[in-house]
């Protein structure tokens, strides 16, 4: 007999028939709904453009600091790993007091620390404006990940999914083009990128400022307030369901990291330094390099295909069987990444990449969502996700390592023989590596398919470490502490039919 999580990766039929059909579903949405989703989404969207106006510079950054590409990307790294800061801060105060406040001052402070990066003068200046800058960054991910979710129907959740992880590699997609455009026609070349991507986080926040509190914060404060609780009482049993929340869900939060960690390694390692492979290893122009990073991430911009068609296949055949068909494909497709030499081919190869990696990441928020202690939506993911990025923070640099250790000869475009750094092998093997163990942490992972978390207690309630639904009582799968209670459950869980 096959071991009980290959043989639950399929949710059973009945879990799978629940609730309305998606189209029905969609209908039935208010502008409320539409405005929370979009307002999470353009959030991610700015996240993304802000991280990306780093890797995409660092040939004209490499000449205005005077420093080599290992050095530059040390504000890749310094970023990475001061997002976990900010997922706590922030994760923190959002499941304290809700979504809409926090993720408002949270996008504001990310765009006054982008718009300084672009008026920086010295390369010690730069660091520490890119460190702080990860601090207020790492909230983003938890409050846009919950405020977009947490008010949809259950039915429209992994498609919504998909499309709320796309945000990114339309972020990447933007930046890519401003710097294609906007850039060479500026006095300013970098700083007119950053200065514009502060610009667009601000238009986020206003958004965000337009649209109300999340219902779910609505009915836990109004429900507080007719109790009579006072704001000190309320922090301290906060602080009492977080311990209770770690206590019984420590295993799981070891679990979510090393997923993260996975995860973030497959994107950073294959999209912070790919133009800098491309020029460097390729020999390709800086234009065609954005161009081909364009191309690769044109996959997300035609309907969102690659991670909203996982989000939505998810819907029928669970979150990690997605997730490993989408690694899978990533595998196959890492030859065409790395081996040919024309423009064509290299370009089609980033898409087909892309492909896989969107894809697999369009699962990830609902499956930390679903996974996640329902009163902790915004603290767990978040945190997990980017402790999942310190631990992979130097990816860049380890590419950027390698290659300066590992060279190949190539033949430039007069015919001539030429040693360069071998990015490509460099690339290939570690996207390699990262994709198999993401499939093993993927299979003997837990999955909580088609959970109504909007129907538990929040954290400043009393029971929400607990897994309370509102009415008081514990959530069939919450009995158990550890967070073996998924797993235990599959177990007893019989096969589909």
């Amino acid at each position: 007999m096959a071991p009980y999580f290959l043989r639950n990766l399929v949710p059973r039929r009945e879990k799978r028939n629940e609730g309305r059909p998606l189209l029905e579903a969609l209908a039935s949405l208010t502008w409320i709904q539409w405005g929370h989703f979009w307002s999470g989404w353009l959030a991610w969207t700015c996240d993304a453009i802000d991280f990306f106006s780093v890797s995409l510079s660092v040939t004209r950054l490499q000449d205005q600091f005077g420093r080599s590409t290992h050095d530059i990307t040390t504000a890749i790294t310094l970023t990475l790993l001061f997002r976990s800061v900010g997922a706590v801060i922030f994760g923190i105060i959002s499941d304290r007091y809700g979504r809409k406040w926090p993720l408002v001052w949270n996008l504001l402070l990310v765009a006054v620390l982008e718009l300084g990066s672009g008026f920086v003068m010295t390369f010690k200046e730069f660091l520490a404006v890119r460190s702080l800058f990860g601090i207020a960054m790492g909230g983003i991910w938890g409050l846009a990940a919950s405020t977009a979710l947490e008010n949809l129907p259950v039915e429209v959740r992994g498609l919504a999914s998909g499309v709320l992880q796309q945000g990114y590699a339309v972020g990447y997609l933007l930046a890519a083009v401003i710097n294609l455009t906007l850039v060479p026609e500026t006095a300013e070349t970098w700083r007119s990128l950053f200065w514009t991507a502060s610009g667009i986080s601000a238009f986020a926040a206003l958004v965000r400022f337009l649209l109300p509190e999340s219902a779910i914060f609505i009915r836990a404060k109004e429900a507080e307030r007719a109790r009579g609780d006072s704001t000190k009482n309320k922090t301290k049993v906060f602080l009492h369901e977080t311990g209770e929340m770690l206590r019984r869900h420590w295993l799981l939060c070891i679990y979510a990291v090393l997923l993260m960690t996975g995860f973030n390694f497959l994107s950073h390692g294959s999209q912070d330094l790919y133009p800098t492979y491309l020029t460097n290893a390729k020999l390709f122009t800086d234009h065609n390099a954005t161009v081909a990073t364009i191309i690769g991430n044109c996959v997300t911009n035609v309907g969102n295909s690659g991670g909203a068609i996982a989000g939505w296949v998810s819907q029928y055949i669970g979150r990690r069987l997605t997730i490993i068909i989408f690694v899978l494909l990533i595998g196959a497709f890492i030859p065409l990444w790395i081996l040919p030499t024309s423009f064509g081919a290299l370009a089609a190869g980033a898409f087909c990449i892309q492909f896989g990696v969107q894809g697999a990441w369009g699962v990830i928020p609902i499956q930390l969502a679903e996974i996640s202690p329902p009163a902790f939506r915004a603290t767990f993911p978040g945190v997990a996700y980017q402790l999942g990025n310190m631990v992979s923070s130097a990816s860049a640099q380890i590419e950027a390592t390698g290659a300066a250790n590992l060279h190949t000869t190539i033949i430039d475009k007069d015919g001539k023989p030429k040693i360069v750094s071998d990015y490509a092998t460099v690339q290939g093997i570690l996207i390699g590596v990262v994709a198999a163990f993401v499939l093993v942490v993927t299979i003997i992972g837990p999955e909580n398919y088609g959970s109504h978390f909007e129907k538990h207690k929040t954290a400043f309630e009393e029971g929400g470490g607990r897994d309370e639904l509102e009415d008081g009582e514990e959530s069939p799968s919450a009995s158990r502490p550890n967070s073996v209670r998924v797993m235990d459950e599959k177990r007893s869980t019989p096969e589909p039919v």
